[in-house]
């Protein structure tokens, strides 16, 4: 095992767990030699309200609390919000270069610096597929995805490889 997932949206809305939860697993998961992939993410109502930078701000702040710079740069962290997780719906890639440039790169570059908030790796997860995966993957502040269900589906996850592909080439 290389790494682990943690503060999934389902275990913050099923089991409770909280961004102190999630510190704690992470320091741990560094102790034990593991590579966390943190994600934070708002529900739908914080969404609609308008406190997507300040819920993702905040759980990006209270979840890496007491790392070191070089311990957040080996690090995944990846931007879910809750109300895409398995519902279709997903932040345009706007939205998500947004978040993930704003409320994650920022104040990652605001605790350590910016050179290790730039060389964070930060992914999107959220209902991704190959008709969006080349538009959230042009985002400056995009590293990455973080693929759930669609990953399932053989052609839909080969086109969406092979999509990213074409854009690195």
């Amino acid at each position: 095992v290389t790494y682990v997932i943690i503060g999934h949206s389902e275990r913050r809305q099923y089991f409770g767990e909280t961004d102190e939860t999630v510190n704690k697993k992470v320091h741990a998961a560094l102790a034990h030699g593991l590579i966390p992939i943190v994600c934070v993410g708002e529900t739908l109502e914080q969404n609609r309200a308008g406190q997507t930078q300040a819920v993702v701000s905040l759980q990006v702040q209270d979840g890496l609390k007491g790392l070191t710079g070089e311990q957040i740069q080996s690090l995944v962290i990846a931007y879910e919000p809750i109300w895409a997780i398995g519902t279709g719906l997903a932040a345009t890639a706007e939205q998500a270069g947004q978040t993930c440039g704003n409320a994650v790169r920022a104040v990652i570059a605001d605790m350590c610096g910016a050179e290790v908030a730039q060389n964070t790796r930060i992914l999107y997860g959220g209902s991704t597929n190959e008709k969006n995966i080349g538009e959230i993957m042009q985002q400056p502040d995009i590293d990455g995805a973080l693929i759930g269900g669609a990953a399932l589906k053989v052609e839909s996850y080969s086109a969406m490889v092979r999509i990213t592909s074409e854009l690195y080439k």
